[in-house]
């Protein structure tokens, strides 16, 4: 099969090493892909959120089979397209795409399926925004409704950050048109976990659990990010946990979407708070998750494309998914400066050094080759280091000692990446 990956950071460049192993992959592209990507294919250079080039080109290639990584793609009908053309692809459509793409209807489609989750109220107006944020007596959550990179979210410990929040938001207008709407939700105090799944419209086999790190800095502080690293299995997500979250958050949103009149295909993700009430759902997100992708495909020994083909053919109680039972943990280096301001062009020394050691693998996200070959930054997470281990203190052990190879200026990462699962 002529396969096409679409996205260029570092969930792209897992995808890229997965689906090239696979039997079925005769070539693969990645539009735009990254220099990690290009180890396994050969990278085009069209935009993730270029529709019609994406489509063109997957025609005039004869493309079999086309995997979508971004959200941005997906929200805005990039499977839809594929599909009119007698394309597969893998990803939910734009409708179902909306879980993500539209927080506020998100919301709405939790509360009529009775799905635990914060307490909420929307806003289009920032007026009325501030004068119920104001009337709270404690922390509140603000979230921009539409795609906002993984950084529209505040989480604010008293009613004045969150004016504030919904200021920048909606008035400075920091994420653009993503910020016409927001969210104000109660803020729920506990542990979070990710929970990925693959659904076919109807079955729905759950991956192995993992936890992402969202904030800058040490102890979660400081403004969220994309993510600055993740482990699996996530052991604060225990078996009866994760039974529940399937019966009471997976099984109802799945068949909510259907009767909803847009069916649920591809990857589904629940960010999930574990409250001392039981699970509660953050957010949902419509497709893998990134950072969480890097080190939950570290431990995937099935093959990546013959379960996403799965997937679209309807067909995915037929088949058996293996797992590594080792852990994995990713540990992002970034820009000095991100999630602000940052500089780019910063020369990177040290990959192959990193991955010389026993069961590393370094996925690009941020990098760029210069005009004479030189492997730079171009982003603010720039490359995520992968290791899997006999239990998460060995993994992070050796991401650690991988990470510390790496060289670039400014370069910054966080040093307590699994230090919740190791307590």
């Amino acid at each position: 099969m002529k396969v096409l990956l679409v996205g260029s950071g570092g969930r792209e460049h897992a995808l890229a090493w997965k689906l090239s192993k696979s039997k079925l992959c005769k070539h693969l592209y990645i539009a735009p892909g990254n220099p990690g990507t290009a180890q396994f294919g050969t990278n085009v250079g069209i935009n993730d959120n270029d529709i019609e080039g994406l489509v063109k080109y997957a025609v005039e290639k004869k493309i079999d089979f086309v995997v979508v990584g971004p959200e941005d793609p997906l929200t805005l009908g990039l499977v839809d397209k594929l599909e009119e053309k007698g394309i597969k692809a893998f990803g939910p459509h734009k409708a179902a795409a909306a879980l993500e793409g539209d927080k506020a209807f998100s919301k709405k489609m939790m509360q009529a399926c009775s799905i635990p989750t914060a307490d909420c109220q929307v806003f289009s107006d920032f007026n009325e925004a501030k004068a119920y944020i104001a009337s709270r007596d404690s922390g509140v959550v603000v979230k921009a409704s539409g795609l906002a990179k993984g950084k529209g979210v505040y989480v604010c410990s008293e009613p004045s950050d969150g004016i504030l929040a919904a200021e920048k938001i909606m008035v400075d207008k920091i994420f653009g048109d993503a910020g016409d709407q927001i969210l104000v939700e109660e803020k729920l105090i506990g542990q979070e976990t990710s929970i990925l799944a693959f659904v076919d419209g109807h079955t729905i086999y759950v991956m192995e659990t993992s936890q992402d790190h969202k904030a800058i800095g040490e102890g979660d502080t400081g403004p969220n990010t994309g993510g600055m690293g993740a482990y699996s299995p996530a052991p604060v997500c225990t078996d009866k946990i994760l039974s529940q979250i399937q019966r009471e958050v997976l099984v109802p949103i799945v068949d909510g979407m259907n009767r909803n009149g847009s069916p649920y295909k591809g990857v589904l993700y629940a960010g999930i708070m574990i409250t001392a009430g039981g699970p509660k759902v953050l957010e949902f997100n419509a497709r893998f998750g990134d950072p969480e992708t890097q080190p939950i495909l570290m431990r995937l020994k099935s093959d990546l494309l013959e379960i996403m083909l799965a997937v679209v053919e309807e067909r995915l109680d037929k088949i058996t998914i293996e797992w590594d039972p080792r852990p994995a943990v990713c540990v992002v280096v970034s820009s000095g400066g991100y999630p602000g301001d940052y500089e780019k062009g910063k020369k990177i020394t040290g990959i192959e050094n990193a991955e010389a050691l026993e069961d590393v693998k370094v996925f690009h996200a941020g990098t760029r080759f210069s005009a004479d070959g030189e492997l730079q930054t171009s982003g603010g997470r720039v490359l995520g280091v992968t290791a899997c281990g006999k239990d998460i203190a060995a993994a992070r052990e050796r991401a650690y000692e991988a990470a510390a190879k790496i060289k670039f200026d400014g370069a910054y990462y966080r040093r307590d990446i699994g230090d919740k699962a190791l307590k």
